[in-house]
């Protein structure tokens, strides 16, 4: 089985997929947005990406690790 890549270089190529950004983020638009893709390659990851660069690219992240990462960050 070959593993799925946990980078994509164009987020706008993740199809039909609503960017939600943190309640805590200022007007600046100084964040990381999140996703979770639908039917596709990518579904049931979330994927994350900067707010300032809305075409870049986007990490993948199992909800497990996202999960995760979000606790250590408390």
């Amino acid at each position: 089985m070959t593993a799925l890549p946990r980078y994509v270089p164009l987020s706008t190529s993740i199809p039909d997929v609503r960017w939600l950004r943190s309640s805590r983020s200022t007007g600046m638009n100084n964040c990381v947005e999140t996703a979770r893709p639908g039917p596709g390659p990518w579904a049931g990851l979330v994927a994350v990406r900067d707010s300032k660069n809305e075409a870049g690219p986007a990490l993948l992240f199992t909800p497990a690790s996202w999960k995760g990462f979000i606790a250590g960050l408390d």
